[in-house]
Order: structure tokens, then C-alpha cells, then sequence
């Protein structure tokens, strides 16, 4: 109906009378008023389509168009992609011939001023130049020895098929010429076997170099964005990160003062970042805020600024230096957090040792890619998670490692009881395994030890050494939440002073790490109920896998480093296990960071067995006890001056066998190293006299006395 022209009617009575229409020789009689005309270049009304179909053709011959965009696309893409296959094949063809590479080397370092690189590769051009020139030289010699060659091998081949049929013609098989036949057989069939197959491969072969130039094309090639396809090459996700890209990203965070900031700066912001670095995986730059913006509003934004850098949440790492205003941001390549970082050194360097005092355990790698290496030296630990989230498997690699050190004696209560401390059994002198009251009973009790060990080196002479003690209690949450009670009615969980166990991890806190007594820790979902805050800021190394809340993070970390940016809650629960946020005790920090992120190396159960194998290599044998109550409590001092007796002194190798004879247990391996060890610093070491080493009744004595009476001083305070 669109074609037709329709007068209108006037429905005024008072109105005047329509005008007549121009006179026109193929014109109606009378032109009435409503009259519907045909114009003159249309065709009738009958003839027209309804407005549906005339809709329904326009969205065909629409679809069909961008079909047949869509077509032209791709044929002009993918001929583009095959001669940029080429181009590529010609330019690499090129370089090859004309030391091309190396050039462009030498005028990339020129531009960057660079003179090391700069020399580097103008020497190796001109050892390329050499070479070449080398090559050419020999070249007629080589092509001279090929045609030796083949000549010679001729001549034999030759020569070997007269002998063979000689012997067959003298042996009577067959006539003279019978292996010539043959093998001239043999060479003709070959040729019809070639011959047969040559035609397909000739008409294979196009296909073949086009198919590889397209995949040539794919590798080296660039599509443009209009000759992409549809959605393809428009989404900036991933892209590369540069300064308008920041700037715009934090212009569009929704922060009113911030953004209002950079409208009102000349520069359009470029002078808050500084200089982009490549981190690892990603890069990082400093942004000092304008004055009236908070790093806090931007932490509060970090979803929103990943997104507006084209990234993840999980991407993105903010993190506040000292200096005033500032916010450092890191931003992980696309995708590059979900890559593994490899395995650890534990598993791949059979030669791996370790040392106590001086040494660092390989953790992992922080998010700049760099090894994160962990000073464990006279430092309490503590490991926090949600289950399933790798805290055992961080636990027990850093124990792992420090079982190179022979020194070092391990205690180990594993409350989940399912295996993943069982390498250990060999190397620790005590291993508990389980999840019950009994087995936390028995936990509480290794701790107390552990207390009563400090508690007499505490007491021992000044200045004496000791060997480091390693308590380590995994799924600690078990043992303050046990209801269980000793016949004391003390109970063994709890968060009180009453508690057992509460009470012997804080004297370990307060007092072991100046001789070397430490307690490690993993838990799981920290709160105050199953980690008091007492024993959870005792430790010195805190760390924790994802969590599910930032109060969870606080108590895991502390409020330093997670007002510092420390985000353990923003870790993805399953997808960054074994990822862990540190509060940086006995790592190297970046400059103005109080927390750092670890990607920590994954050792399996099998790979751990392997390496306690090794680390028990470097041991004497050791006796494993599931409880740390031995049969009966010894007491050196108190056995060497029983089996002097009167003597007012004896060799000590004449000790060191009486010692054997009463507790063969426990002495029958003693050496001459383990009783000087004992009684070091006590003032009753062995000494020279005739000649010969020997052991003093009296000093053992005195030692005793001087024992007793520190012993008795210490409670009296």
C-alpha cells in the first residue's frame, strides 16, 4: 500500500471544496475525493505483495548478504593467510642467505643503546661471516668426496654382484647373468612402484604447499581486524598492557575523585605511573594516586579494574608500598596463572642439601616468575586454608627439604591420619598418626616434651648449642577443638589457659626459638574457636592458601599485611591450590611490601617418599616411636656418673662401654662425637690426661648440682 497515494478527506463541513487535479490524457473521468491513483511508474494495486512477504524477502536477501559477506571474508582471509605464509618463508629464505637476523639484532641494539648486546652480536655476525666463508671454501672439496664416494660405492656394488654370480654360476644354481637379472628386476620394479605413485603426489603436492603456507600464515601471519570473523580480533581481553590502558582503567572505576583527577591533568594522567616492568608473568607498574584519592577505594574496586584492564579478578594483585599515595599493581598475562610453574628442586636435584642455620628451603615462585626461597631459621610457622587447598602438601615440602640437614630432629603429629606424613616414618623420631582423642592426647603430650626439652636447654650453661627440634602438628584445629580431659580434669582443646595443648604451644612461642625448639602449625578455616589469636600471632612465618573471608585472612595474616593488599579470600578455592600468601618471614620481599604471593612446587606422595628416601640417606638410622614417651626417661649425666662410681676418672671409651652394657637401647650406637656432644658446655667434657681421654667423676658432679640448682632458680620465679 505504500505505492498508492490517498487524498485525504476533509471532515470539516465548513471546508472548502477539494481543488480539481491537472488534466492528464490517461486520467480518471472524475477525481473523487478518497480517490486511491495509481502513480504513474508503479504497478497496480493487485499486483503489489503483501507487507509480510515484501518483510520476510528483505531479511532473506539481508541474511543472504551477510552469508555472502561472510564467504568473501573468509576466502579473502585465508588467501591472505597463505601469502602471508609465503612472505614469511621469503623473509626467513632471505635472512638465512644474508645474515638478516643478526642485522636486525645489531639496529635493535643500536636503538636501545645498548653496547654489551650491541657487541655481542656484531661479533657473531662476524663468526657467522667466517663460518659461511668456511663452508664455501670446502664446498668443491665436499662435492669432490660425494663423487668419490658414490663412485666407490658403484664399483663395489658392481663388484660384489660379479662375485655372487660367479659363486652361482660355480655352484651350479643358476647361469651366470641370473643375479644381474634379478637385481635389474628389482630396480625396474621399483621405478614402476615410483612411477605409480608420482602422479598423485604431483597432484597432491599444491594442495600439500598451500595447506602448509596456510599454517605458516596462522603462525607468523596477522589478520586484520575487518577481514576477521564475526566477534573475532574485538575484544581486548589479554591485550598488552601500556600506560593509556592503565590510565583509562583507573579513569573508569566509578571513583568520582580519581576520575575527575586525570580529566583535570595536562598530561591525561601519564604522570602518576611509573615506568611498565616486566614481572614474571605479567608486568607492574606504581601508581601514585592525586591528592584527594584513597588506595583503599582502589583496593575496595579490584573486579572493576581488572575488567577495565581486560583481565580476571584472580589476574590482577594490588599491593600498597610505603610510599604515600601509591599503589602497585601487577597484571598477570592472560591466562598465565593457570599454567604449572614445574616441579620442585627437591625432586629434580638428586644433589639437593640443606643447612638449618643458613640455607633456604625452594618454595616456589612469587608472581615475577623469581624462585621464592624461605629461611626456616629459628622461626615458628603456621599454614592456613580451606581443605583440599595444598596447606599439607607446603607443609611437608618445606620439612622435606630440611630433612637434608641431618642436625635437625622432626616430631610429627599428623591429626588427619591418612598417610601424608608416612615418608617421615624412618626420619622423624616420633610420628603420630590419627584423628581421634587418643591420637590428639598423644599429640599434646609430643608438645609437652617438646616444652620440657626447651625448658633444660634453657637451663644448660650459656653459650651452649643445641641440635634443632622441629615439632610439627598438621590439622591443628583438631587438637584445640578435642573435648578429651586428663585424669587432672585439664583439657586438652580448648582456647583457655587451662588447655594442654593451648598452654605448651604458647611456652614453645614464647621461649623455644632461642634454642632452637620450634613449632609448626596447619590448620584449617581459621577462627577463633579452632586457632586462638595468642598461638596464631606467635608464629613468625604465617601463611595461608584461599580462605573464604577477609576477617579469615586477618586472623591467618595479620591486619599489616592484608591492609597492605595481602588477599588471601580473593584466591579461587580449587583453582589456585597450592597458591599461598605469606606475611614475608624469611623470604625476600619486593621494596615497600609487607606480604608476598607464592605459586608453591607440588611434590606427590610418590615423589615425596623418593626424597625422604634421600634426605634418610644422609642420616644414621633412626628409630621412629608412635609415641613421644619413650620406655624409660634417660638421663646421661645421671647414667655416666653410675657407671664411674667411685673412679675419680675413666676413658671414655671404657664410659662409652659400661654406658652400652646398662642401656644397650639406647647407648649401643653412641659414639665418641655423641658424648662430647652431651656434655658440652657443661663443664664436663672429656679431656686429655696421660695421653688419653677421659671423663671426670667430679665434674659430672658438679655438672648435676649445677642442674638442679638452675632447675630449682627457674621454678622459683
Amino acid at each position: 500500500m505504500g505505492d498508492l497515494v490517498r487524498f485525504p478527506q476533509r471532515r470539516d463541513a465548513d471546508a472548502a471544496p477539494p481543488l480539481p487535479l491537472p488534466a492528464r490524457a490517461d486520467a480518471a473521468p472524475a477525481a473523487l475525493e478518497g480517490t486511491l491513483l495509481p502513480r504513474p511508474e508503479t504497478t497496480q494495486a493487485a499486483d503489489v505483495a503483501p507487507l509480510p512477504m515484501r518483510i520476510t524477502g528483505r531479511v532473506i536477501a539481508a541474511r543472504d548478504a551477510e552469508q555472502t559477506a561472510a564467504i568473501v571474508r573468509a576466502v579473502l582471509r585465508t588467501s591472505l593467510t597463505i601469502g602471508q605464509g609465503w612472505h614469511s618463508w621469503l623473509i626467513r629464505s632471505w635472512d638465512a642467505l644474508t645474515l638478516g637476523v643478526y642485522r636486525k639484532q645489531i639496529r635493535a641494539a643500536e636503538a636501545m643503546g645498548d653496547r654489551d648486546a650491541l657487541a655481542e652480536w656484531v661479533e657473531r655476525k662476524e663468526r657467522a661471516v667466517q663460518q659461511r666463508h668456511a663452508r664455501l671454501v670446502d664446498l668443491p672439496l665436499t662435492a669432490l668426496n660425494v663423487a668419490k664416494f658414490l663412485g666407490i660405492s658403484l664399483v663395489g656394488a658392481l663388484v660384489l654382484l660379479l662375485l655372487l654370480s660367479l659363486a652361482v654360476w660355480a655352484t651350479g644354481v643358476g647361469e651366470f647373468g641370473a643375479v644381474f637379472g634379478a637385481v635389474g628386476a628389482l630396480v625396474r620394479g621399483i621405478f614402476q612402484v615410483v612411477a605409480a605413485v608420482w602422479t598423485p603426489l604431483l597432484v597432491c603436492s599444491p594442495v600439500a604447499l598451500l595447506l602448509a603456507a596456510w599454517r605458516e600464515g596462522r603462525r607468523r601471519g596477522i589478520t586484520p581486524v575487518w577481514l576477521a570473523a564475526s566477534g573475532a580480533g574485538r575484544d581486548d581481553a589479554g591485550a598488552p598492557i601500556t600506560p593509556s590502558i592503565v590510565v583509562t582503567a583507573l579513569r573508569d572505576l566509578n571513583y568520582a575523585p580519581l576520575r575527575k583527577a586525570i580529566k583535570e591533568m595536562g598530561d591525561a594522567g601519564a604522570a602518576m605511573l611509573s615506568p611498565i616492568r616486566i614481572a614474571g608473568c605479567g608486568v607492574e607498574v606504581d601508581v601514585t594516586l592525586p591528592s584527594g584519592s584513597s588506595t583503599d577505594e582502589v583496593q575496595k574496586r579490584r573486579r572493576k579494574l581488572a575488567e577495565n584492564l581486560g583481565r580476571h579478578e584472580h589476574e590482577l594483585f594490588i599491593t600498597i608500598p610505603q610510599a604515600a599515595r601509591t599503589v602497585r599493581l601487577w597484571i598477570a598475562d592472560s591466562g598465565a596463572l593457570d599454567e604449572p610453574i614445574g616441579p620442585s628442586p627437591l625432586v629434580t636435584d638428586p644433589e639437593m642439601k640443606a643447612d638449618y642455620k643458613s640455607g633456604r628451603a625452594p618454595w616456589g615462585q612469587d608472581l615475577r616468575g623469581d624462585a621464592a626461597a624461605i629461611s626456616l631459621y629459628q622461626r615458628h610457622l603456621l599454614i592456613t586454608g580451606l581443605s583440599n587447598q595444598g596447606k599439607t602438601a607446603s607443609l611437608r615440602a618445606l620439612a622435606l627439604w630440611l630433612g637434608f640437614d641431618p642436625k635437625v630432629e622432626f616430631r610429627i603429629g599428623d591429626l588427619k591420619g591418612v598417610g601424608d606424613w608416612a615418608m617421615f616414618d624412618g626420619l622423624a623420631t616420633v610420628l603420630i598418626q590419627g584423628p581421634t582423642d587418643e591420637h590428639v592426647v598423644a599429640v599434646t603430650e609430643m608438645v609437652e616434651e617438646g616444652v620440657r626439652e626447651m625448658e633444660r636447654r634453657l637451663l644448660a650453661k650459656p653459650g651452649t648449642r643445641f641440635a634443632p627440634l622441629i615439632l610439627i602438628v598438621d590439622e591443628a584445629q583438631v587438637a584445640f577443638m578435642c573435648p578429651a580431659k586428663g585424669e587432672d580434669g585439664r583439657p586438652y582443646g580448648g582456647t583457655k589457659a587451662t588447655s594442654r595443648y593451648f598452654m605448651a604451644a604458647r611456652k614453645l612461642q614464647n621461649q623455644g626459638r632461642a634454642v632452637d625448639v620450634l613449632l609448626w602449625q596447619g590448620t584449617q578455616n581459621p577462627t577463633d574457636a579452632n586457632l586462638p589469636v595468642l598461638v596464631r600471632e606467635g608464629a613468625h612465618i604465617r601463611t595461608s592458601l584461599a580462605v573464604g573471608t577477609e576477617s579469615q585472612s586477618r586472623m591467618a595474616l595479620g591486619d599489616k599485611a592484608v591492609d597492605g593488599g595481602a588477599s588471601p579470600h580473593l584466591l579461587r578455592q580449587g583453582l589456585d591450590k597450592g597458591t599461598l600468601v605469606s606475611n614475608g618471614e624469611g623470604l625476600t620481599l619486593p621494596t615497600g611490601q609487607s606480604s608476598i604471593t607464592i605459586r608453591t612446587h607440588y611434590i606427590s606422595d610418590e615423589e615425596a617418599v623418593e626424597v625422604a628416601g634421600r634426605a634418610k640417606a644422609h642420616r644414621k638410622n633412626v628409630t621412629t616411636r608412635a609415641s613421644v614417651v619413650p620406655e624409660e626417661q634417660i638421663d646421661p649425666y645421671a647414667d655416666i656418673a653410675d657407671v664411674l662410681g667411685d673412679a675419680p676418672r675413666m676413658p671414655t671409651q671404657e664410659v662409652l662401654q659400661r654406658l652400652t652394657e646398662r642401656n644397650p637401647g639406647t647407648y649401643r650406637e653412641w659414639t665418641f662425637a655423641d658424648l662430647k656432644r652431651v656434655l658440652e658446655g657443661s663443664g664436663a667434657e672429656p679431656y686429655k690426661s696421660d695421653g688419653r681421654m677421659v671423663i671426670s667423676r667430679d665434674r659430672i658432679l658438679t655438672a648435676l648440682a649445677q642442674r638442679e640448682q638452675n632447675h630449682r632458680q627457674y621454678h622459683a620465679e
